[in-house]
């Protein structure tokens, strides 16, 4: 296999330095004009001389995993395999990506030599920032010669993809597990006697019980008093709404909104189905866009990542009005149905909150929004000058509005979650719990 030789940037450098001594020369001795030509000529047979000596590539392989999740760092690496005097300097590789893995489009390698091997080894790290499936087109390898001034280049055509899929780190996560394990909602499924409305068995009523429990009646009949334990209502419907559109496309803290509110949505979803109830995921932009059967098993719960992960980004205005009607009309009973929005003012909300008014009327419904924190620190800053304080009185305009809006949800009878990117997922399982223990869904 042959590869084309290529100067190097030190190469090119000698000819920047050569080019100014060149024109001294022809000025001060005009009879030794014929040194440059020569020097010139003797700088190109060293390029092509040190980029014969760099030897021979043998083999080299890009290793980049088949899934990764969006937020967290990903590694690629490369390897290659020389025979010869090969790689006097370290060879410096590159790949074409997709930009869901970095905005450059190419991340480069600086290789090391193993010697255990004879191997060089290089690796860099990118960072999903979108959903989706990440295509690697191209690959490059150079190496130089022991001079560095003549270097040889590869480039291969690559069919590699990434597929992106949610964040699922809070699920893994060892203080939510250990949660799940001691939490009346834990691994092992249960009754949970003294909560609830659903009746499980009577018992001798010992003090301490809630007077509110005491059955008069069986009291009656057996002279002394005695208590209902009720059973806590399992196989609730919950629903994961996901407004898909330009609010939610809008980045906080590198990732768009829609990408927290999945991961926080599917950490609650893990719980739920740990909690015995099912869960089902709808996303919508300007049409509904998904629509998922409910699961209530959690060995299914792959099938909630895999749906999540198809949620598109929609640079347009959702059309609440046709998709929680939508909604509306597939769901048969009572569900919680947790709505993931933002709105930018109270104009754009108007008709989310005339849709969420219908909503509210046959389901319970709670509303997560992340918190603006760079709304408040517009606001909260100092008016130093006059733009300062123009951005100040904005931001806290807009504020006020959203607190408004939010305001008006909350009359119709919506809960609000308002929190901070990194607090909702958690913010939202406390809620749920909360509300699964007032019995407040069925």
């Amino acid at each position: 296999m042959t590869f084309p030789i290529l100067p190097t940037a030190r190469a090119a450098w000698l000819v920047a330095l050569a080019a100014p001594l060149a024109i001294v020369i022809a000025a001060a001795a005009p009879g030794a004009w014929v040194i440059a030509p020569a020097t010139g000529v003797a700088l190109l047979v060293l390029v092509l001389l040190d980029g014969a000596l760099a030897g021979r590539l043998d083999d080299w392989q890009l290793h980049a995993p088949d899934d990764a999740e969006v937020g967290e760092p990903v590694k690629l690496a490369m390897s290659a395999e020389f025979t010869g005097r090969a790689a006097f300097s370290r060879p410096e590789g590159a790949v074409a990506i997709d930009p869901r893995l970095g905005a450059s489009g190419s991340e480069a390698f600086h290789l090391r030599r193993d010697p255990a091997y004879e191997t060089w080894h290089g690796e860099t790290h990118c960072m999903p920032t979108r959903r989706g499936t990440a295509p690697i087109t191209q690959m490059w390898l150079r190496w130089a010669g022991p001079l560095g001034l003549g270097a040889r280049q590869v480039k291969r055509e690559l069919d590699r993809e990434i597929r992106i899929w949610p964040d699922l780190t809070p699920v893994r996560s060892p203080e939510l597990q250990a949660y799940l394990r001691d939490a009346q909602f834990g691994l092992i499924a249960r009754r949970i006697r003294g909560e609830g409305t659903q009746f499980e068995a009577l018992s001798e009523y010992e003090p301490g019980m809630d007077r509110r429990r005491i059955d008069w009646k069986a009291s009656a009949r057996h002279t002394r008093l005695y208590a209902r334990e009720n059973e806590s209502e399992r196989n609730n419907q919950i629903v994961f709404a996901f407004d898909c559109g330009q609010a939610m496309c809008e980045p906080v803290n590198g990732l768009p909104r829609i990408d927290r509110a999945v991961s926080a949505a599917l950490t609650a979803a893990y719980v739920a189905l740990k909690g015995g109830d099912r869960v089902a995921l709808f996303g919508f932009a300007q049409r509904p866009e998904l629509i998922t059967p409910f699961i209530g098993d959690t060995d299914a719960f792959h099938r909630l990542q895999r749906a999540a992960a198809g949620l598109d980004y929609h640079a347009e205005e959702p059309n609440f009005t046709l998709a929680l009607a939508t909604l509306t009309a597939r769901l048969k009973r009572r569900s919680l149905v947790i709505l993931f929005s933002d709105f930018t003012d109270p104009t754009a909300a108007e008709l989310m909150i005339e849709s969420v008014g219908r909503l509210v009327e046959k389901h319970l419904v709670l509303f997560v929004t992340i918190e603006d924190q760079d709304l408040t620190e517009m606001a909260d800053a100092e008016p130093v000058s006059l733009g300062t304080l123009a951005q100040t009185v904005t931001a806290d305009t807009l504020m006020r509005q959203r607190a408004l809006v939010l305001q008006r949800l909350r009359r119709m009878g919506v809960d609000i979650i308002e929190a901070p990117y990194d607090g909702i997922g958690y913010r939202l399982i406390d809620r749920y719990l909360e509300i699964k223990r007032a019995e407040a869904i069925g």
